[in-house]
């Protein structure tokens, strides 16, 4: 493609007033020879917008750059077909963050346009990638309970054809087994309304029903998997869009329970899952005897909430409490229904279902440590009543039901994690070039044929990862989207929306990944990494790296891009230590550019150099939250904004240092067990590789002060300007880089 640049200036927002705009232009036309650069005072205006499309249309303009606003906001109005673009960013953090007419000021707006017009002229068009086979815009729903069934029919009135795989012999997953649910709002009990459910499945022509099947294999990615599955000793195939994972819970397992709540002692003791068995039947009758229940103690958090069994709350027990006691107190008013609590956790309208229960007589008890106890054939709970200060015994009780907690199918079968852990001990790499294996578990739920693993990476606890703030359905595999208690425990009503929910992002997934788009979170990016394999050595850095399991490997160990999984995060990019994987606009030898176009004054002028490496997912926008602000930071700064820390290529702090710069700040998210990167382990990679840098500073003879990393969230905007500071400071005393003038 032959460029033709053009380079827009607004000169509204402060950033006339600022700045010298005639020598701004003078970067663009004088040292980049750029043979179009005009100046607008409102660029954002329908007639700013006009003046582009014009050039574009007339002039053949086709290389663009506008220096205005942050690139996180207008870039709807900034948004023309088939043009290259740039965003300088002079408003937020330069004019809004930097005394008005100052020289400081008016040096930082001319490196800034000298790395986009850099950045410009090392672009290329991007090419929406189109695998080789059909693309299919089928969702695979895995599970058949409440979240499935619901996920289902709302994906075929979207118009979507769906495969729904349950494990079990019939459609309805645990709720089938539920006599009375809580309506919603939670007002009062309803009888199960599950086979309404299962009926509207059955007779709509787009949902294809496998029951007493499993998914055998899923290979592929968004738009082209290929899922096998295996129903009565018979395999099909199937090509799919996306997955909605739905493969619910289980009961934690009430034999692993302390003693002293009495699982086992007497058949009178049950499980919540137990009782509703029970209720199931139209009695609620003692397992010993069958005789009709007078007395039954409801004991909650059995085992939940406790390191030692589930860490968690299980969010549905309480409610399941005071259905089950309300259950007791309809079929007999006079029989007395205890709960012994810890927090009694009803929010909301939850409230209301809360007062239903004190209404019907039920009795609470808060204690945190309660003891079953059987006495002969009597059966007892003794409990320090917290709100009495007095210990009560609660006797001749006929049932006592314990609230055990809801573990994801997720978290059954072999752990992985443990596994892989071993493995890499045993290899004896050097530790601190391993990143901590994903807590994965072979649950038999998807059999995924990815080299990073059968199933979907997990938190500590067994549940789908997904970025906690941002993506709540997402996992680490793209296109397959965990929903229901699988995902976090949730009851009836919830498990609903959230399977309207994983739907509409599996929608959206087919949807971008058809035009050739990335999913999330670079919703619509048309880029995707791009292999020169002749200098591939095998070293498998970028297959392990991935955050995503977007690589996999032939029999030699060469990597095989998976393009429809890739988040075009450039994790891969910054991994690969022979610099063989780039995109159209992002890569090594174009940042390293842009680094080397800063202008790095003499050290007579008393004027240092800082580079912030920012990630573009919160660094930089808390970056931005300061110009918002009017808040000021230190003028020896020029950021470039990453796609995120994770690409980060050692190569760029050399390039940095012996360019004459003084020092590298890295800001990316907060890594660890909670963690916020976009990109799951990209910060903590950075930080990774970043142990390594000493080395580069010894052979430049550099000290180590001069590289720092940091992590930020956008709420912590206000604490930069100070964290600015103390790095500059810190240079300062170092002195000025030895490299200055080369």
């Amino acid at each position: 493609m032959d460029k033709k640049l053009a380079v827009y200036i607004c000169t509204g927002c402060g950033i006339g007033d600022a700045l010298d705009i005639d020598q701004l232009s003078g970067v663009a036309t004088d040292d980049f020879k750029v043979p179009i650069c005009k100046t607008h005072e409102n660029l954002c205006s329908k007639e700013g917008a006009e003046l582009i499309k014009g050039d574009i249309a007339n002039e053949g303009a086709n290389g663009i750059v506008i220096a205005a606003c942050s690139p996180r906001v207008m870039y709807d109005v900034f948004s023309f077909d088939n043009v290259l673009m740039e965003r300088v960013n002079l408003r937020e953090q330069v004019v809004w963050v930097q005394p008005a007419g100052e020289e400081d000021t008016q040096m930082m707006a001319e490196d800034y346009m000298r790395m986009g017009l850099t950045k410009m002229k090392a672009m290329a068009p991007s090419v929406p990638f189109q695998p080789e086979q059909e693309m299919s815009r089928d969702i695979l729903v895995v599970g058949g309970g409440v979240t499935g069934l619901t996920a289902s029919l709302e994906a075929a009135k979207a118009g979507y054809n769906v495969v729904l795989v349950e494990k079990q012999d019939q459609l309805g997953g645990f709720q089938k087994n539920v006599a009375m649910r809580v309506s919603y709002p939670y007002k009062d009990l309803q009888k199960n309304d599950l086979d309404q459910l299962i009926e509207a499945v059955r007779k709509e022509e787009k949902i294809k029903v496998y029951t007493g099947a499993k998914v055998e294999s899923l290979e592929g990615g968004p738009c082209v998997f290929k899922a096998t599955i295996k129903e009565n000793g018979s395999s099909a195939d199937h090509n799919i869009g996306a997955v909605v994972q739905a493969a619910g819970w289980q009961p934690y397992d009430p034999g692993k329970l302390d003693p002293k709540l009495g699982y086992g002692a007497s058949p009178n003791v049950v499980t919540n899952v137990q009782f509703e068995e029970i209720a199931k039947s139209g009695k609620i009758t003692k397992p010993s005897d069958g005789g009709f229940v007078k007395s039954v103690a409801f004991l909650q958090c059995a085992g939940q909430r406790d390191r030692k069994h589930l860490p968690y709350c299980s969010s549905v027990c309480c409610f399941t409490a005071l259905k089950q006691a309300i259950e007791v107190k309809r079929q007999d008013p006079k029989a007395n229904a205890y709960v012994v609590y810890k927090e009694m956790r009803t929010p909301g309208q939850g409230e209301d279902f809360y007062r239903k229960a004190q209404e019907a007589g039920v009795i609470f008890i808060r204690s945190q440590d309660p003891e079953v106890a059987l006495r002969g054939e009597e059966l007892t709970v003794q409990a320090y009543d917290e709100l009495l200060g007095d210990t009560v015994v609660l006797g001749s009780l006929d049932m006592v039901v314990l609230a055990t907690g809801m573990v994801p199918t997720t978290a059954l079968g072999e752990d992985l994690k443990a596994k892989l852990e071993q493995e890499q001990k045993k290899e004896g790499e050097p530790e601190v070039e391993l990143l901590r294996p994903d807590y994965m578990y072979a649950s038999d739920v998807l059999n995924l044929k990815y080299r990073q693993g059968p199933e979907l990476p997990a938190l500590t606890y067994g549940f789908p990862d997904s970025h906690f703030i941002c993506f709540p359905y997402e996992s680490r595999r793209t296109g397959i989207y965990p929903a229901g208690p699988v995902r976090r425990p949730m009851g009836v009503a919830s498990s609903s929306e959230d399977a309207a929910g994983a739907v509409m992002k599996a929608i959206q997934c087919i949807e971008l990944t058809s035009k050739g788009q990335a999913v999330h979170p670079r919703v619509g990016d048309e880029t995707y990494p791009e292999f020169f394999m002749q200098r591939c050595t095998q070293c498998k850095r970028c297959t392990e790296e991935c955050p995503f399991g977007a690589i996999n490997e032939d029999e030699k160990g060469n990597p095989l891009p998976q393009t429809t999984r890739c988040r075009r995060c450039g994790v891969c990019m910054g991994a690969c230590p022979e610099r063989i994987i780039s995109f159209k606009n992002y890569s090594v030898g174009m940042v390293g550019d842009m680094i080397k176009s800063i202008n790095v004054p003499d050290e007579y002028d008393e004027k240092p150099r800082i580079l912030l490496l920012a990630c573009e997912n919160d660094a930089y926008p808390a970056l931005d939250m300061i110009g918002l602000r009017r808040m000021n930071y230190n003028a020896w700064v020029r950021v470039l904004s990453v796609r995120c820390l994770g690409s980060l290529n050692l190569i760029w702090i050399a390039d940095t240092l012996s360019k004459g710069i003084d020092g590298v700040m890295l800001l990316g998210c907060k890594h660890g067990d909670n963690y916020q990167c976009h990109f799951i382990k990209g910060s903590e990679l950075a930080d990774i590789r970043l142990s390594k840098v000493k080395e580069t500073l010894d052979r430049l003879v550099l000290e180590s002060d001069r590289v720092r990393f940091d992590t930020v969230s956008i709420t912590d905007y206000d604490k930069l300007p100070a964290l600015l500071d103390a790095f500059a400071a810190r240079l300062e005393e170092v002195g000025p880089n030895p490299y200055k003038g080369f």
